[in-house]
Order: structure tokens, then C-alpha cells, then sequence
């Protein structure tokens, strides 16, 4: 498996994680406890957001697609990450690799799509209230949702495909601890290598920043507005409703730029291996807490739903 071409091997193996020989252990629990946290934490908004009718709303129904991303986002990484921490055997055959780069891709851009969606109903909300129920309509939200999971669907299998059609030879190690389009890159060899990788990097690249600009644009708009609110209460009224929302987008394209926009050069194994960890547990661990923590509404039906349900439990 060490020389030669094989294009058509039956596996590869990660060995993201064998600079760190005496963390695994350490990085175990930790990185078990954020998944199992981040699981929790967007079970906890999906039951909240259900139960409560208040909540029924537009906005949350974006909030709950989004955490089923985050979801599905993390299972198709993190607990094959989890194992990889445990055993010996780093290797993940040449179809798991493939599908676990599809669907980290389809859900990864699924959330950036997501995201672009809610900002945009912030945008209706506040600077087009009264037309807000019929811009917003349940079919008009169920379309968003859908074109957003048919975008990340796209982008996931445009990637996928062209990365496993290429020819690759030499090592077999992929340097990173998930089936990573760069390292991949690195093991293939032919002469549309390096046009491949300018075609894919401008492709998601392009993804990003079109979300990244349609948000700005958005808060743009909403910013504007909100400065033509006369009182001050009212002006702190509306930007609260975007808080939470602005404050996961910062977080998300933030990580996002340090994988994408990084300079190219040499980089370490371990280099690699932390700034992955940021778009793969850290990102999902804090999106739930930014969400429940700087959301009053949710926030306060969380305390509704649950708390009170435990007081009860506890007087019965």
C-alpha cells in the first residue's frame, strides 16, 4: 500500500492524530463531552421550539433546520474521530472516505446556506414588518429550507465526485484526522491536480462569500433601519432579535476563513490537525450555547419547558 499507484485501494488511513500520542486519551473525553454536549444542546432548542407554540415561528423553524445540520454535521465527523482516539487502526476504507467527505460538505454548506436564510428574515422582520407574513409565508419558509439542503447537497456531491475521480499515488496517509479535500489533493498526482484544486477551492470559496454577502447586506438594511427608530428602547428591541444570529455568523465564517482564506505554504501536521478541530467540534459546541444563552425568547421557554417540568417533578 506504500508505493505505486492506488487509485482503486480499498482504504487510506488518517493520521491527523499521531503527533499527539499522549493527549489521544485527553482529547477523547474532551471532544466526547462537547459532541455530547452539542447533541444535547440542539435536541434541547428542537423540544423547545415544538413544544412551545410561541415559537412557531418563522424563525425558529430556520433555528431548528439548523440545528438538525449541526446534527447530522457532527455524526457524519466526530464519531469516527472519536474512534480514531481510541485504536490503533487509523485506516477508513476508500467508500467511507467518500461519503463521509459528502455529507461533512453537504451539511457543512447546508448550515452556511441556513444561516444566509435567517439573516434574511431578520431583514423582512425589521425592515419590512408589515409585509412580514406575506414575504415569510410556511410555504415560502419550507422552499428556503429546501433550497438550502438541495444547495448543500450540490456542493457535497460536485466535490466528492471530482476528488475520487482523480488518480492517486504514493502514500496512502492522508494527513488530517477526516477524509479533507487538501489532503487528498496531496496524495494525487496528474496533470489537472493543480487545476482541480483551483476549480474547488473557487467553488466553495465563492459559496462562502456570496452567504458571507447577502448577510452583510442584509444587516446592512437592518442596521439602517434601526437607526430610524426614534426611541432607544425600540432600537435595543430590534437589534436583540438579531444578536444570537450575528453572533453565530461571526463564529462560523471566522473558522471558516482560517481554513479557507489561509495562506498556502507549508503547514505542520499538528498546525492542521488544531485549526480542523475549530470548524469540527469547537464551532457545533458553541452554536447551541451562543443561541440559548443570547436568545430571550428561547431562552425563557427553556426555563418554561423544562425547568418548571423538573420543579413539578420534583413537588410531585
Amino acid at each position: 500500500m506504500q508505493g505505486g499507484n492506488f487509485s482503486s485501494a480499498a482504504e487510506f488511513i488518517l493520521i491527523g492524530f499521531s503527533t499527539f500520542p499522549h493527549l489521544q486519551l485527553m482529547f477523547f473525553l474532551l471532544f466526547l463531552l462537547m459532541y455530547l454536549f452539542t447533541l444535547l444542546g440542539n435536541l434541547l432548542i428542537m423540544a423547545t421550539v415544538w413544544r412551545e407554540h410561541s415559537l412557531h415561528t418563522p424563525m425558529y423553524l430556520f433555528l431548528c433546520a439548523l440545528s438538525i445540520s449541526e446534527i447530522l454535521y457532527t455524526f457524519a465527523v466526530i464519531p469516527r474521530m472519536l474512534a480514531d482516539l481510541l485504536s490503533t487502526d487509523h485506516s477508513i476504507a476508500l467508500r467511507a472516505c467518500a461519503s463521509q467527505m459528502f455529507f461533512s460538505f453537504m451539511f457543512g454548506f447546508t448550515h452556511s446556506f441556513l444561516l444566509t436564510v435567517m439573516g434574511y428574515d431578520r431583514y423582512v422582520a425589521i425592515c419590512h414588518p408589515l409585509r412580514y407574513n406575506v414575504l415569510m409565508s410556511p410555504r415560502g419558509c419550507a422552499c428556503l429550507v429546501a433550497w438550502s439542503w438541495a444547495g448543500g447537497s450540490v456542493i457535497g456531491l460536485v466535490v466528492t465526485v471530482a476528488i475520487f475521480q482523480l488518480t492517486f499515488c504514493g502514500s496512502n496517509e492522508i494527513h488530517h484526522f477526516v477524509c479533507h479535500v487538501q489532503a487528498l489533493l496531496k496524495l494525487a498526482c496528474g496533470e489537472n491536480v493543480s487545476i482541480l484544486a483551483m476549480g474547488l477551492g473557487l467553488v466553495c470559496i465563492t459559496a462562502l462569500l456570496g452567504c458571507c454577502l447577502l448577510i452583510l447586506l442584509s444587516y446592512a438594511f437592518i442596521v439602517a433601519t434601526i437607526l430610524r427608530i426614534p426611541s432607544a428602547e425600540g432600537r435595543h428591541k430590534a437589534f436583540s432579535t438579531c444578536v444570537s444570529h450575528l453572533t453565530v455568523v461571526i463564529e462560523h465564517y471566522g473558522f471558516a476563513s482560517v481554513i479557507y482564506l489561509k495562506p498556502k505554504g507549508p503547514q505542520s501536521l499538528e498546525i492542521d490537525t488544531l485549526m480542523g478541530i475549530t470548524y469540527t467540534v469547537l464551532t457545533p459546541f458553541l452554536s447551541p450555547i451562543i443561541f440559548s444563552l443570547r436568545n430571550k425568547e428561547l431562552k425563557i421557554a427553556m426555563k418554561k419547558t423544562f425547568l418548571s417540568k423538573l420543579y413539578f417533578g420534583d413537588q410531585a
